[in-house]
């Protein structure tokens, strides 16, 4: 009897400690915690203030008259990753941002034609391109 108790505590303890559920009550979330996009996901508790593209996003940059700072990754993208740890997991770096940008996050999976347009114009303005 002692054995079946045990187990089913055990049993009870594991199915309400899964990662998904502690880091959304432990971590601050930003506006991509409602994404199904993967990548966008994990910057989801960045202090980073992160709009996904949409009108959002840009009537927000149009009425306080900030410009808007685009991160184009997507979630397999090794350099993607250091990006995060350097820059948008580093409050100093993210209060600036969320200070005087708007900042757009996108999944180059999910919406190629952003990322053709803007890859387009990096390469015609500097001859090169490449993310991030």
């Amino acid at each position: 009897m002692k054995k079946l108790i045990l187990i089913n505590l055990c049993l009870i303890l594991i199915w309400n400690c899964d990662g998904k559920t502690m880091a959304k009550e432990t971590k601050h979330q930003n506006r991509l915690a409602d994404s199904q996009s993967p990548y966008l996901l994990q910057h989801a508790s960045n202090p980073v203030d992160w709009y996904p593209w949409g009108d959002e996003a840009f009537e927000k940059a149009k009425e306080e008259n900030k410009p808007i700072f685009l991160s184009i990754g997507y979630s397999t993208c090794h350099w993607c990753h250091v990006m995060e740890h350097e820059s948008f997991e580093d409050s100093t770096v993210a209060a600036q941002m969320n200070e005087y940008f708007v900042s757009i996050k996108v999944d180059r999976e999910e919406m190629p034609e952003v990322d053709h347009l803007y890859m387009s114009v990096c390469q015609a303005m500097t001859g090169r391109g490449g993310w991030p």
